[in-house]
């Protein structure tokens, strides 16, 4: 495994590697905003969440890591992130899988969730690059994703198919090791900025 398979831990977040046991409080994260509702998102439904888990775990065996959020001030797991796409021998691998409940929005969790998933890849697994993918059409996801830093490389036209039969354009975003100190340090200063509620 290029990636080790361990927590990492901010001020604000802790990322633990996913289990089965984290199931139920992955459902309860779920409902808080119902997000699986947006039809350009890919959000597990309550229902299907056990699926959500142990796909996850079967990925891992191939070297791609998906965590539980924990919200360190409440404890509570708020929603999931994960490595996905990990090419050890080209160094690269992305970033997505990413939702949280409705109650950590406009808090530190997004923000410190990506500096330590980015500083992880960075500077203790020696990344070149790593990638963020959203469709096309999801705003809210493309504007987050600019403000970590990441640029558009570009849009893969009708590159998957939706769960509703559509086709997805998927916008692709990158930081490359040598952007990685600026976008690092921009992180580090939107987190010092962000009211903590």
């Amino acid at each position: 495994m290029w990636i080790k398979n361990q927590p990492l831990e901010g001020t604000y977040v802790q990322l633990v590697p996913i289990e089965l046991q984290h199931c139920e409080a992955l459902k309860q994260a779920v409902r808080d905003g119902e997000h699986w509702r947006l039809w350009y998102a890919n959000v597990p439904h309550p229902d299907d969440m056990g699926k959500y888990v142990m796909d996850a775990l079967e990925q891992a065996k191939q070297g791609n890591i998906a965590y539980v959020v924990v919200d360190k001030r409440t404890n509570i797991i708020v929603g999931t992130t994960r490595y996905y796409e990990v090419d050890k021998n080209n160094k690269r691998a992305a970033i997505g899988y990413t939702w949280y409940a409705d109650s950590v929005r406009r808090s530190p969790v997004n923000t410190e969730t990506k500096l330590l998933l980015l500083k992880n890849l960075f500077e203790q697994h020696n990344a070149i690059a790593i990638e963020f993918k959203t469709h096309f059409l999801n705003h809210r996801s493309r504007t987050a994703i600019e403000r970590l830093g990441a640029k558009l490389d570009g849009v893969l036209r009708a590159h998957k198919i939706m769960k509703d039969g559509s086709l997805r354009d998927t916008a692709v975003y990158s930081v490359i090791a040598s952007e990685w100190p600026a976008v690092r340090n921009n992180l580090e200063y939107k987190l010092a900025s962000q009211p903590i509620n």
